[in-house]
């Protein structure tokens, strides 16, 4: 493989940089794989250090997006859209959604877009004017497509319980304590989910308001962005950002199960063999948050109404289970497992 100075690229198909001097816009599509289909993964706005940081975050986004549309069946590659906030909290112009649009048309389909971090419905109805490679658009009532949050937290939630039997021997989340880091359209749906079974939650968010008023709502504690990682709790579940799995978080944790929806949780491959060295169960991310994915997957692809979407996500805690079984058999941590597994489906095994 050769060395273009970033070490997450991966036998990419392709990277592609954009600018659009009259809009503003710096974006980049990475695309990982198209071996099972046009390469599907959102698109994220997001202020990044520099570009360089932006790049590494669509070769890593791309690659789980490989892994996740394999795992969840789909005949979909991996793909990933990332457009440059100038500032943290920026708000993406008009003019920029259309220009990236332009710019997924310019991929004539080897890459479909959909919403992600930083963008909405609306969002993606400004991108689809300039192209039909979109999805997550909003749909009739019982039809596959739309916000894929909430499926992606229905998902999530099915794949926390299983992560809760398998790793703490427990058929009910009644008092089980989970600590929840990041309570967006994931994590917040996550956290409603869970307090109907009467788990025991804590709840934290970078906008520590947000997470005050959810945990108000649902009667749930409140724990900074920082400490939620590192409290004493039964499952850590992270649904916000990535790579907060590493060298220094991992020796702090507190927990017997780690299972959330965040992407990338693992900063390398090495905090993989952490986790396991500690016998902390984990839910490899793009596994189980592969909800968002199944239903704007089905949506595009014309496959399928709601039901089948619920029918698919209902399939993740065995997914998970065939993961956690090769693990117990091989003595190789989930993170590696799952990885051997995709690869195999995408023909790179």
């Amino acid at each position: 493989m050769p060395d273009w100075g970033f070490p997450d690229f991966d036998d990419h198909e392709g990277v592609h940089l954009f600018t659009d001097p009259d809009s503003g816009l710096r974006a980049v599509i990475a695309i990982h794989s198209t071996a099972l289909g046009p390469a599907a993964g959102g698109v994220r706005y997001w202020h990044y250090a520099d570009s360089s940081a932006a790049i590494t975050d669509a070769l890593r986004l791309s690659r789980g997006m490989s892994y996740k549309n394999a795992m969840a069946g789909l005949p979909m590659g991996g793909g990933k859209g990332v457009v440059l906030a100038p500032k943290p909290g920026g708000t993406i112009t008009h003019a920029q959604l259309e220009a990236f649009g332009r710019a997924v048309e310019s991929l004539c389909g080897r890459y479909v877009t959909a919403e992600d971090v930083g963008m909405s419905e609306e969002r993606m109805k400004v991108i689809a004017s300039q192209t039909r490679h979109v999805s997550g658009l909003p749909v009739a009532a019982g039809s596959a497509g739309g916000d894929p949050g909430p499926y992606t937290a229905m998902g999530v939630y099915l794949g926390v319980k299983a992560a809760a039997k398998r790793g703490l021997g427990v058929d009910s989340m009644q008092g089980v304590h989970v600590a929840v880091q990041g309570v967006g359209s994931v994590g917040g749906g996550l956290a409603r989910l869970l307090a109907k079974d009467g788990a025991k939650l804590t709840l934290a968010d970078v906008n520590a308001e947000k997470a005050a008023a959810l945990a108000a709502e649902l009667g749930a504690d409140t724990a900074s962005a920082d400490a939620i990682l590192t409290m004493q709790a039964d499952i850590v579940s992270p649904n916000a950002l990535g790579a907060i799995l590493t060298e220094t978080s991992i020796p702090q944790l507190q927990c017997k199960v780690v299972s959330g929806g965040a992407n990338n949780q693992l900063a390398t491959r090495l905090d993989g063999r952490r986790l396991h060295a500690r016998g902390i169960l984990y839910s490899p991310d793009y596994v189980i948050n592969a909800g968002g994915i199944i239903n704007v997957g089905l949506e595009y692809l014309g496959q399928g109404d709601r039901a089948e979407v619920e029918a698919r996500i209902a399939r993740i805690p065995d997914r998970l289970a065939q993961v956690w079984d090769e693990s117990e058999r091989s003595g190789d941590p989930e993170s590696e497992v799952a990885d051997r597994i995709a690869q195999q489906l995408i023909g790179r095994g």
